[in-house]
């Protein structure tokens, strides 16, 4: 049956950064789908947290400390992990960053931490994993990119960098590593409501909407946010057999922002 190709029974997934809000979506949308599901995050406290949160929706997720711009303990992670469940099935490279500093106002180290973070990190993860996916005769790659892959805005020069360069990361690995059945394909999600983003959703002292609300509800035709379980569909398709011959593409999850000029003021 055509639901059996959603289906990700006895699929290992790693999702970096699944600790909260976008990354913790989708690796629930995962374990309903059947996957075991592992993640990483750097703080203890953050970690414990993350389990219990897992633990309350019924997930026996695997947590791990690691910092994954740090190459070697992505391949002590990976190799762990290996050991314990098998080769990963699934990787969501979902770990990042952003730094809104106007570019003249932004110092090397900042840029460059951005850069390691929401890029570099999404390669030496991918490096990590791909062999054992070659051993296993395929995998799914999945790249959290942004609509900053393909747009540009004040104070994110840093983060649009990486996003570009995560797009391009993701059509080289679907180019190289496509004869081994290993999928490499991108979500670019437009604006979520999440925890981070409140602060930009809270009505005025007024009661009149918050000026970048009423922004990006003008420049989205679905007249709202995005959710974190918006993206939890997408994300099992691009994980599960369904998408077996989708390879090097982005699929924008954005309520078309990138297909509208906005509502005439």
């Amino acid at each position: 049956m055509i639901l059996d190709s959603f289906s990700l029974k006895g699929k290992t997934a790693l999702v970096t950064g699944g600790s909260y809000g976008i990354g913790f979506a989708i690796a629930e949308g995962f374990a309903e789908a059947g996957a075991k599901i592992a993640f990483n995050c750097r703080n203890p406290e953050h970690l414990r947290t993350a389990l219990d949160s897992y633990r309350r929706k019924g997930i026996d997720a695997r947590g791990f400390l690691c910092d994954v711009t740090e190459e070697e303990a992505v391949r002590q992670m990976v190799s762990q992990l290996e050991q314990d469940w098998g080769a990963v099935d699934i990787l969501v490279n979902n770990a990042g960053i952003i730094k809104r500093i106007p570019m003249l106002e932004m110092d090397a180290e900042d840029f460059r931490r951005v850069i390691d973070v929401d890029l570099t990190a999404a390669f030496l993860v991918s490096k990590a994993v791909i062999p054992g996916m070659i051993r296993r005769g395929g995998g799914k790659i999945i790249n959290v990119c942004s609509m900053m892959s393909e747009l540009g805005r004040e104070t994110v020069s840093a983060y649009a960098a990486a996003k570009g360069g995560l797009k391009m990361l993701t059509k080289n690995i679907a180019s190289e590593y496509g004869k081994y059945n290993i999928q490499c394909n991108g979500i670019g999600p437009g604006y979520i409501a999440t925890p981070q983003t409140a602060p930009l959703r809270e009505p005025q002292p007024d009661g009149s909407p918050h000026p970048f609300d009423s922004f990006i509800r003008a420049k989205t035709p679905a007249d709202r946010w995005g959710t974190p379980e918006d993206l939890q569909g997408p994300a099992l398709f691009l994980a599960s057999p369904a998408s077996d011959f989708v390879n090097g593409h982005i699929l924008y999850v954005d309520g078309g922002i990138l297909a509208y000029l906005g509502r005439q003021p």
